[in-house]
């Protein structure tokens, strides 16, 4: 997978040598020789990751790194640190600043390049979440970036999968201060667990013994169930080609024993800050999609959905189109309840008319606000008979009790008047079966209200 990889660092050579080095793995690349312009090249959304340098003049890696992750427009973008710093402190506060990863001077090639194309994957699929989650804004959602960003990556669900009990109490110790840890040496139990209990990480150790520890990650990233928790591997140096192997399919992170405890709580918090990013951008992104098909006052689908999936039903040859019914539904009287008790009673009304509505039709059926105090129901393979007692059911259940308003103080009597009409061979689109309701509707309003009548013979 290509990418366009921004590389920081304030000498030149610096520079051309990993230049040099991702072009040969067809990276695209460009360069800052500081801080404020390598901020200014990911705020314009120009790069697809960072190589930063941590010892810069000014503003150094460590703040560069602090900027971009607490900005919402940059937080998604992957920042590798690279530097001649190899301490365990140095790796920590660079985690702690918000680094995917820390990668030491002078750099593997094989590490690089598997680090680069791993968090580049990931990213992929954050830009794509981004850009449908930012949809939910015209609905008045909020802004799903900041919402994501400000996520700490505490109080995660961790699964470790380590049969050596002593490094796992360690390692469990040192994650409980923040995280909830379950202990699973068995690894045929763990992938069990993984699928059925939930967890926001897993760590698994490489070397469990009678098992390959990669083919574990394997089918945790093959299951759907698992397929979009975070995965740490644990691994001894001698596992370095098969660590490469494990980011190159999927594998999150790794860590390399001896497993530093402040490391290690750092890459957790980390790899959970970045998937409760995604699941924050995914429900975004659902609840968009969820209200651009939904009546925001009354909870049922809107005009746009019942549009859709009317013309879908007529879409087929009419020899071969099942039986289709049609209610349109109108509230009586209803600009008298607006006149009478205020605007704020009759969206109550609304509301309760419509749960009403929806409790006593079938869950394949549609039911769609048309507009104003107008409901449609579209009940698939009914005819008239059926549609008539569904809506003889209706009508009678609005009826029977009062509907309370103004915080249960008052109730108020509602009828409502039910046109019904059933789908022709020679109907041409769904407004042609629409038209008749809405006369049949005409003709219960003619006659009286509170009453169903169906389309002209």
């Amino acid at each position: 997978m290509s990418a366009r990889v921004l590389i920081v660092d304030d000498l030149f050579p610096n520079v051309k040598l990993l230049e040099t080095k991702l072009g040969l793995e067809y990276f695209d690349t460009l360069a800052a020789m500081n801080g404020p312009d390598a901020i200014a090249i990911c705020e314009k959304g120009l790069c697809d990751l960072v190589l930063l340098d941590v010892m810069m003049p000014g503003m150094d890696g460590f703040e560069v790194c602090r900027h971009l992750k607490s900005n919402p427009v940059t937080a998604h973008i992957p920042v590798v640190m690279v530097t001649a710093l190899d301490q365990p402190s140095d790796r920590l506060r660079g985690l702690d600043a918000g680094a995917d990863d820390f990668l030491t001077k002078p750099v593997d090639d094989t590490a690089l390049f598997s680090r680069v194309r791993s968090l580049v994957r990931l990213k992929a699929v954050t830009d794509e979440l981004r850009q449908r989650a930012l949809a939910s804004r015209e609905f008045g959602i909020g802004d799903p970036l900041a919402l994501a960003t400000a996520e700490t990556g505490l109080d995660a669900r961790i699964l470790l999968i380590e049969d050596r009990p002593g490094a796992a109490d360690r390692m469990a110790g040192a994650l409980r201060q923040h995280h909830a840890v379950t202990i699973e040496p068995d690894p045929h139990a763990a992938l069990q667990r993984a699928a059925e209990e939930g967890f926001d990480l897993a760590l698994v150790s490489l070397d469990l013994a009678g098992f390959d520890g990669l083919r574990l990650c394997s089918q945790l990233r093959s299951l759907d169930r698992t397929r979009a928790t975070p995965l740490i591997m644990l691994a001894e140096e001698h596992d370095r080609a098969r660590v490469v192997r494990g980011l190159d399919f999927g594998v999150h992170d790794f860590l390399m024993r001896p497993v530093d405890r402040n490391e290690l709580t750092a890459r957790v918090r980390t790899q959970v800050k970045r998937k409760r990013f995604t699941d924050a951008l995914r429900g975004a992104m659902q609840a968009s999609l969820q209200m651009a098909v939904t009546d925001a006052l009354t909870g049922l689908h809107n005009r746009r959905y019942l549009d859709n999936h009317l013309g879908a039903l007529f879409a087929d040859d009419a020899t071969r189109r099942p039986a289709l019914a049609a209610l349109i539904l109108d509230i009586d009287h209803f600009k008298g309840i607006n006149d009478s008790f205020g605007h704020e009673a009759g969206d109550e009304v609304l509301r309760g008319f419509a749960e009403r509505v929806r409790q006593h039709t079938r869950p394949v059926d549609i039911v769609a606000r048309y507009g104003g105090e107008e409901v449609v129901v579209i009940l698939p393979e009914a005819g008239l008979v059926e549609a008539q007692i569904i809506a003889e059911r209706i009508r009678e259940r609005v009826e029977a009790v009062p509907f309370t308003v103004q915080r249960c103080t008052r109730s108020i009597p509602v009828t409502v008047s039910i046109g019904v009409a059933v789908r022709h061979a020679e109907d041409a689109s769904p407004g042609d079966m629409l038209r008749r309701a809405d006369l049949a509707l005409y003709r219960a309003k003619a006659s009286g209200r509170n009453r169903v009548e169906p389309q002209a013979a």
